[in-house]
This record gives structure tokens, C-alpha cells and sequence, in this order.
């Protein structure tokens, strides 16, 4: 049988691997767990790593390395119980030619249905009306509630959980458009939307729903001038990372109240105690919650089984990473 190794220490592996999840592993090999309680180190990772053809890592795991892959010459396939892999890669674990996958997916559901909360709340104006209703008010400020028909919803970024939050609203009488510059018009016509360059989505937009990755790229492309081309009363929703948007620009901008910003990621987190995006009204503020959270963590331990058992089946992997596109992905 295969020889599984589980490197994710015993504190995250038990919030995302349930009793059933675990049995099924059993099922499908010889199943090594690591049993300590803190982030494992290099050792730890190598010893358990020893003849394994299979690794299932998550958070707080590190690069498995050439001194580990000495020890594994059977590797043949990592599953990444998390989401993005960057933290466990190595080029020796590239060049070995080793499978990857990521449960992304599984991840990108909680931040798609979060950003559709987000959105229907926010263009229905639960949080002001809320607080005007507590203070005594009722019928002050319902005039400016829009329904989540006919407007148009931009979307930035159409990995993983772009493209839920996309399936999503296709339950939803809006028009969708996409900027991503390695989506064609082709595929984004494919899932529902229209490719767009991103100065016509800002212009356009009456909610922008940020999925896109952080990398250099994508570094402070929520600007001043960004935000000048966004239109009035406009949603911005941020569950992806808080270094795509430049804080401070986005501050200047929310203090004139033109517009509501969504926020789930900030850079840092968190936040200062006294920072503006904590006193703003217009701006919503939750503690990064967007992925899996809680119970949400078991889609991540079921992806990931599931995804042994397909590599093991030689089906294809639903989560397979393109190494080779590292550089362009979260």
C-alpha cells in the first residue's frame, strides 16, 4: 500500500480532517501522522516524509526541500490541504517533476458566497439602515436600496473563487463583467461575463468584487486613481489580499463618502486600533473570515482526501497546480 504522510501539525490537521476523512486515508494507504502540536519542523517534516509516495501539507508547513525529498524518493504527489502551495514549494520539488494540487477550490467557496453576502447587503444598505433603525429611525435612507437586478458586478480576477462568486451571481438578473488579462473573451463569455479592460469596469461597476492574486503585478492596483474612476455609491469588496488596495488612498477616498467599501483583508492584519478604516461608516470591516472557517475547514479535509483518491484511481486531480504559472497565480 501507499505510504501517506500527513506533515500538517496535530492543532491544524484535527480542524480540517475529520474522524471520516482520516479512515477514508487509512482505506487508501498506510497513513503516518504527525502527532505534535506546534508548527513542524524541518526534522519532524523529514522523518515523516520517509518513503512517502504521497504528502498532504497545509498551514504552517514548510518548503519541502531537496534534504527532504532525499528521504521520499517515491514522492510522486502533494495535496495542499489550504490554499495557495507558494509556501511549500521548492524548485528541487518542481524540477522532481512531482503532482500538486491545492484545495483552492474547496477554499474559494467560503470567499465567493462571503463576497455574495457582501454584496446583497451592502447594495441593500443593511448596515447603515441597521444602525439608523437602532437609534430610532425607519423609513430615512430606504431610497437608496437597490435590489440585485439590472446592475452590473465587476469582477477582478477569475481564479478559483472569482469564478464561484461568478456561478453565483448567475442566480441573479445582473450583468457580470471580468477583468482578467489571462482570461480571453472567449472563456469569460464561457462562465457568464464580458471581458472588460479594467478602466471600463471601474467606470462601469456598480459593485467590484477583488479575486484577484497578490503578486507584484497586482501590488496597490486599488488606487487614487482607481478610485476616481469608480462610479458614486459604488460597492468595493475585498476578500482577496489587502496589498491590492493602497490604504491610504482608498481612507482619503471613503472619508468623502462616495462610495462603500467591503473590507475582509487589510495589509497589515490587523488593522491598528486607531486606524480610519475602524471609524469610517461607509467602510464594512470583518476580521478575514471570507475562507474557510470553523465547519468550513472540512470542505478543505474532504477536497483533499477525495483528491488522494483520484490521484490514487488515476483520475484526473481537480486541484492540480500548473508550476510552471506559479509566478501569475494567488
Amino acid at each position: 500500500m501507499p505510504r501517506i504522510a500527513l506533515l500538517a501539525s496535530h492543532n491544524v490537521a484535527s480542524g480540517i480532517f475529520l474522524p471520516k476523512h482520516l479512515e477514508k486515508l487509512r482505506s487508501l494507504g498506510e497513513l503516518v501522522v504527525n502527532p505534535d502540536t506546534v508548527r513542524p519542523t524541518k526534522e519532524r517534516m523529514i522523518e515523516l516524509i520517509q518513503g512517502a509516495e504521497i504528502a498532504i501539507t497545509s498551514w504552517g508547513c514548510s518548503f519541502i526541500d531537496e534534504d527532504a525529498l532525499r528521504q521520499a524518493p517515491d514522492l510522486k504527489m502533494v495535496a495542499h490541504a489550504a490554499g495557495s502551495v507558494k509556501p511549500i514549494i521548492s524548485d528541487a520539488l518542481i524540477e522532481r517533476g512531482i503532482r500538486v494540487s491545492s484545495a483552492n477550490d474547496a477554499l474559494g467557496v467560503g470567499v465567493a458566497e462571503t463576497a455574495l453576502g457582501l454584496t446583497i447587503a451592502a447594495v441593500k444598505r443593511m448596515w447603515p439602515l441597521s444602525q439608523s433603525t437602532r437609534k430610532g429611525g425607519w423609513e430615512y435612507g430606504k431610497d437608496k436600496i437597490r435590489e440585485m437586478y439590472e446592475l452590473k458586478i465587476g469582477v477582478v480576477g477569475a481564479g478559483r473563487a472569482g469564478r464561484h462568486y461568478i456561478r453565483l451571481l448567475q442566480q441573479f438578473d445582473v450583468d457580470v463583467l471580468l477583468y482578467d488579462p489571462i482570461v480571453s473573451a472567449a472563456e469569460a463569455a464561457s462562465i457568464g461575463t464580458v471581458k472588460v479592460e479594467l478602466d471600463q469596469l471601474l467606470a462601469e461597476s456598480d459593485v467590484i468584487s477583488i479575486h484577484a492574486p497578490s503578486i507584484p503585478e497586482t501590488f496597490h492596483m486599488f488606487n487614487a486613481t482607481a478610485f476616481k474612476m469608480m462610479k458614486d455609491d459604488c460597492v468595493l469588496i475585498n476578500t482577496a489580499r489587502g496589498t491590492l488596495i493602497n490604504e491610504p488612498d482608498l481612507c482619503e477616498e471613503l472619508a468623502k463618502g462616495r462610495f462603500t467599501a467591503c473590507l475582509d483583508v487589510t495589509e497589515p492584519e490587523p488593522p491598528m486600533p486607531d486606524h480610519p478604516f475602524r471609524k469610517l461608516d461607509n467602510c464594512i470591516l470583518i476580521p478575514h473570515i471570507a475562507g474557510a472557517v470553523n465547519n468550513g475547514l472540512h470542505r478543505l479535509g474532504k477536497f483533499s482526501t477525495d483528491e488522494v483518491a483520484r490521484y490514487l484511481s488515476r483520475q484526473p486531480l481537480e486541484g492540480e497546480v500548473d508550476l510552471g504559472s506559479l509566478h501569475v497565480i494567488a
